[in-house]
């Protein structure tokens, strides 16, 4: 059995390089030496991904339970397994109580290094530079199979973990796409304007973008699944999206598109209000990945869209726009914001879809919206970003020279950056937290830093009422007196 300690080291190793072939081989050395057990909760372990999915385990149950940790090691990665499924498994009354006792007995097992590499995977917060990309080439390396191999069979399988088996066991990496199975979606790259992705792009379906919830719909005969992005199945949740499968008449398929709410009167519900909408989800759909027994990921999207058109009706297909001309799509893109959606996609016509990358033939452009808030508490950094104050806590000005927090964010931070925020933030500490927030620093109130942000949405989460939407820093306003900054009403206004 394979010790958890191997993993461990081998994601210190990782993090404590700046070279990505140093991290594939030392995350590879420690990926051949499995049992094939053990491949898949290592794989998670490795990537900050537990195969379980959600553990119910928040950042407060955690910090509370961090006892003295053991002299030497001795857990596995089988008993680190076993104890992430209990806590998934735990429900109902005295859950919580269950958890931590789970939690209380791994963590007194772990060493003081096992400790915080699982703390930060149960958070959610490993960030080693191995992601599932260096991953992916690890497993290749270890296996000693093709890694374009391997990224295939990962992404049509919708499982780094599900591939790394595979690979390392010498099975058939030729898996194949088949409805019933999550497939991890192709994402977009950004464009400054539908001018701009156009130059990049070359002939294009541009597509209204909408503000929903992005799904895949998979058919077998009477049997319809309804996969998140995170290839999470909820179509016990989206019967009416189920309905819409169930009425083409073609038995065995895979589309992909998005959900989306609509008010009474026919206009999109944003997306938090999408996301817990108490009517009907309608689908949207924009691609057809499989259709009567044949795979068409490797047919250029020209082909997909004509086979998605005799697919489904109109009624449950995006608006698009084939063309070049950059004017008509600029015109075509102001209709998807008139109509209250995000933006547009634009896509190379003939590009083939790359399941589970963020492909440069695909671009997406919506407008960013910038606001200047003032820092009010930073967090210290965890792995690549210790000792550094990363996580920072936002506010607006409120009434009488107050402020209100509306979000934190640790993006668009370069090494640079945080070295100097670091110095300053301590610079204007006022204090620390106590107990499980010790790791928060309080800062006057006296910079001010530009955000980027997609939008915001209600929340209770904060004081203000609102959270920013993909928050992350453009630059700090030497230029600007916290008196200067953003008002809550302004962030408001935003919804």
């Amino acid at each position: 059995m394979t010790a958890l300690v191997a993993l461990v080291d081998a994601s210190r190793a990782a993090t404590a390089t700046s070279k990505r072939l140093a991290k594939v081989a030392a995350l590879a050395d420690a990926l051949g030496s499995l049992d094939p057990d053990e491949i898949v909760p290592a794989v998670g372990l490795l990537v900050g991904a537990p195969r379980q999915g959600r553990l119910g385990v928040g950042w407060a149950t955690l910090a509370d339970r961090r006892p003295t940790p053991a002299d030497q090691p001795t857990l596995t990665v089988l008993d680190v397994d076993r104890a992430f499924a209990h806590l998934a498994a735990a429900q109902g009354s005295g859950s919580q109580r269950e958890r931590g006792a789970v939690l209380e007995d791994l963590f007194a097992r772990s060493t003081r290094d096992e400790q915080d590499h699982l703390y930060r995977v149960i958070i959610g917060e490993l960030r080693q530079g191995a992601n599932e990309g260096v991953l992916t080439d690890a497993v290749a390396k270890a296996a000693g199979r093709p890694v374009a191999e391997v990224r295939r069979a990962a992404m049509l399988l919708g499982d780094l973990g599900a591939a790394a088996r595979v690979a390392l066991t010498g099975g058939d990496l030729d898996v194949g796409l088949t409805p019933l199975v999550g497939v991890q979606p192709m994402l977009a790259a950004t464009a400054r304007t539908v001018t701009d992705a156009l130059a990049l792009t070359g002939p294009a379906s541009v597509e209204w973008k909408l503000d929903g919830a992005r799904i895949q719909v998979h058919r077998s005969g009477d049997d319809v699944r309804v996969f998140t992005r995170s290839l999470h199945e909820i179509g016990a949740r989206v019967p009416d999206i189920v309905t819409a499968a169930l009425a083409v008449p073609v038995e065995r398929f895979v589309v992909d598109g998005e959900s989306l709410g609509l008010d009474l009167d026919g206009n999109p519900l944003k997306f938090q209000d999408t996301m817990t909408a108490s009517t009907a989800l309608r689908p949207f759909f924009f691609d057809v990945l499989h259709v009567g027994g044949e795979s068409l990921i490797d047919r250029p999207l020209a082909e997909r869209k004509a086979a998605l058109a005799e697919l489904v009706p109109s009624p449950l297909r995006l608006p698009t726009l084939d063309t070049g001309d950059s004017e008509a799509a600029e015109v075509f893109a102001q209709t998807a914001l008139d109509a209250g959606h995000e933006g547009v996609m634009v896509k190379a016509l003939d590009s083939p879809y790359q399941a589970g990358r963020r492909g440069a033939t695909w671009r997406k452009v919506k407008p960013v919206h910038t606001l200047d808030l003032v820092v009010l508490a930073a967090e210290w950094g965890h792995g690549r970003r210790r000792g550094w104050l990363s996580n920072l806590h936002l506010g607006a000005r409120g009434p009488d020279s107050t402020f209100v927090m509306v979000g934190k964010t640790f993006k668009g931070m370069t090494d640079q950056l945080l070295t100097w925020q670091t110095a300053e933030l301590q610079r204007l500490a006022i204090g620390d937290e106590a107990g499980p927030a010790a790791h928060v620093v309080h800062v006057r109130p006296e910079r001010v830093v530009e955000i980027a942000l997609d939008g915001v949405q209600r929340s209770t989460r904060y004081p203000g009422g609102v959270a920013l939407r993909f928050a992350r820093v453009r630059r700090y306003r030497d230029d600007k007196t916290p008196a200067e900054a953003d008002t809550i009403d302004r962030v408001r206004a935003l919804l």
